[in-house]
């Protein structure tokens, strides 16, 4: 089935979605008609009204008050030839969601504004409805616009340093667009965005201006050379020490409620209908920002439904359903896949098993990046050795548990469902290079063949993609791992930070049980006697929930819930332990510190406690019974 998945059906497959500039309705219209034509029969348009921040007539402006020049975002001067010119991308070099209005303030400059970069700026000036030059990376954004909210700052210029940049790209003079939404429609927090459904007015969702600008910009404003990055090095931009910058912003965004449509088609499993492995790519309209990058997630998920089908017109089905989604409204705060799990929440929290992201799957052309939940590591790490096409950009790539960006949020954090992701990336390179993928550029349709001109890239994704789904779908018993969950849990405490006895003491517990619990795993493929339906059906309702007990009940801004995903490959701790030990350093109390090892521990233990009730499906005697 997986042969059929070649370079050639998805570039074709790529052709066929590449639509001229339309409204999100529109294309998810187009959408389901590929599909359908394909031969899936249940595919469904799921529309919702929600509220999207969308740029103003006019492009959002910076003014240097010392000099009185006025600047767009990419740091091109004001004038009518330059908006002609590049109208669509300047309208939506912008921060959805962010409070409009104007502001003349001193810029301030707070590198990545970490709590370091934080106390030693608040230790030399009043930050208090000032500016502050703040650059992308090293953390999420919305936690770093947390900290510069509560320290009193006005607004914000937001910037990606030279050194930071990927360095086969050409984006130092593109500005961006980035949300600031953390999920779901603004106006119907925690629920769905139904006829009927109440909004709540929240038309900024932080009091702060924040823009964008492009890297040549920001090099404006430190008045710095345009041969900053030589070949050998590269200096990191910092604003001079001596002399006052006054800037003026004025951003003009409009929030308004416009549709968006996800596109759902179910291939309905023969043995366990009611159990989904949700595959999700997306859409998006109104703007070229990220271009056509969905168009080859889009592209794959349509390949592999096409492979799919040709063998379900020879009678295949497999045993688990398999759902196939694509989400309109990502590029603001993940909206579709919000809504639609929120409308569906009780069924989506007993039924789905995985859910597998396609999210921008060839975003540069160097590495293998994968990444999945604790429980599908060694499932990812296994698929690689036999479905990868080009071996040499593939080998020995480690599969780590890390915060990535697209619609798998929704799963991962409220419902706790084990998930996993291929993408193709550049090197990074710098250590503050996480979190750059927060951006959307205006990149054009002709980037994704520079990066995969002969699309063996999209072929290695679609294979490991639909490998593991369809293991998924069909294996008897899950191929869930719960001793690697109780493995990763110990090496999030290694260090002195969180040296904690209690702490220490539970994981040891939780492994202890996971080690007993993972040979039962193995009875049904050792012995035909345990291989009796119900207990095999009691065995994977288990292992399906493994992950739901490590959900957190608050976490800060921009990280993740589910305390099994660490912020990146540099961090081992879980998340919300360091970013509590940051709070402790910035504030000078140890009550949030306290209050994140008490959740920690109660997570630990909840899962000590599920992994141990487990234990009883072997316990039952199901001789003689059907």
């Amino acid at each position: 089935m997986l042969a059929k998945l070649l370079a050639q059906v998805i570039f074709q497959c790529r052709n066929l979605l590449q639509f001229p500039r339309e409204d999100d309705v529109d294309i998810a219209m187009k959408i389901l008609v590929q599909w359908r034509s394909q031969g899936l029969e249940d595919v469904r348009l799921v529309n919702y009204s929600v509220l999207l921040d969308l740029p103003g007539s006019s492009s959002n402006t910076v003014t240097l008050k010392n000099s009185g020049e006025c600047f767009y975002p990419n740091g091109q001067q004001c004038n009518r030839e330059t908006k002609m010119l590049h109208s669509q991308d300047l309208l939506y070099s912008y921060a959805a969601y962010s409070a409009k209005g104007t502001l003349e303030a001193e810029l301030v400059d707070i590198q990545y504004g970490t709590v370091e970069d934080l106390i030693r700026i608040q230790a030399i000036t009043n930050v208090t409805k000032k500016f502050a030059l703040l650059k992308l990376g090293q953390s999420p954004l919305l936690y770093k616009l947390s900290l510069l909210e509560d320290a009193g700052f006005g607004g914000v210029l937001l910037y990606i340093d030279p050194c930071d940049l990927p360095k086969a790209t050409d984006l130092a003079d593109k500005a961006f667009m980035v949300s600031l939404n953390s999920g779901g429609d603004p106006s119907t927090p925690g629920y769905a965005s139904i006829d009927g459904s109440y909004r709540q007015k929240r038309l900024n969702l932080t009091t702060l201006l924040v823009q964008p600008i492009s890297t040549a910009f920001a090099k404006k404003l430190i008045s710095l050379p345009e041969d900053t990055v030589q070949k050998d090095r590269c200096i990191p931009l910092q604003l001079p020490a001596t002399g006052k910058k006054i800037i003026g912003l004025n951003i003009q965004s409009v929030t308004t409620y416009k549709p968006i449509s996800n596109v759902i088609g179910y291939l309905k499993g023969t043995v366990f209908p009611d159990r989904y492995i949700i595959i999700g790519s997306h859409h998006h309209g109104w703007n070229t920002y990220g271009g056509q990058e969905w168009a080859s997630s889009t592209a794959i998920i349509t390949a592999f439904i096409q492979a799919l089908m040709l063998k379900v017109k020879r009678g295949w089905r497999p045993d688990r359903t398999i759902v196939f989604c694509s989400w309109g409204g990502t590029s603001f705060g993940n909206i579709g896949s919000y809504e639609w799990a929120e409308d569906l929440k009780r069924v989506l929290q007993r039924n789905v098993v995985a859910y597998i992201s396609l999210h921008n799957p060839v975003r540069g052309n160097s590495t293998l990046h994968p990444v999945a939940s604790p429980s599908l590591q060694q499932l990812a790490a296994e698929s690689q050795s036999f479905s990868c096409v080009e071996k040499t950009k593939c080998s020995g790539s480690n599969v780590s548990s890390v915060q990535i960006q697209g619609d798998s949020d929704y799963f991962i954090n409220h419902l706790g469902v084990p998930a996993m992701q291929f993408s193709y990336e550049d090197i990074k390179t710098s250590e503050n290079s996480s979190f750059l993928s927060e951006a959307l550029f205006p990149v054009h349709t002709t980037k994704t063949e520079e990066l995969d001109p002969s699309f063996s890239l999209h072929e290695t994704i679609a294979k490991l993609t639909g490998q593991v789904t369809l293991q998924i779908a069909n294996e008897p018993v899950l191929p869930f791992n719960a001793l690697d969950i109780a493995l990763e849990v110990q090496n999030s405490l290694k260090g002195d930070e969180v040296d904690v006895p209690q702490l220490l003491a539970v994981a040891s517990r939780l492994r202890d049980t996971a080690e007993l619990f993972q040979s039962d795993e193995m009875r049904p493929a050792n012995d035909p006697k345990e291989r009796a339906p119900i207990r095999v059906r009691m065995l994977n309702d288990v292992l399906q929930s493994l992950e739901k007990s490590f959900l957190v009940h608050r976490a800060p801004p921009g990280l993740y819930r589910n305390i099994l995903y660490r912020l990146d490959e540099r961090t081992s701790q879980f998340s919300v332990l360091l970013e509590a030990l940051e709070h402790c350093k910035l504030h000078q109390s140890n009550e949030t510190i306290q209050a994140a090892l008490s959740e920690v521990l109660n997570s630990i233990n909840s899962a000590q406690v599920y992994f141990k009730a487990g234990l009883d499906v072997f316990e039952t005697t199901l001789a003689g019974k059907k």
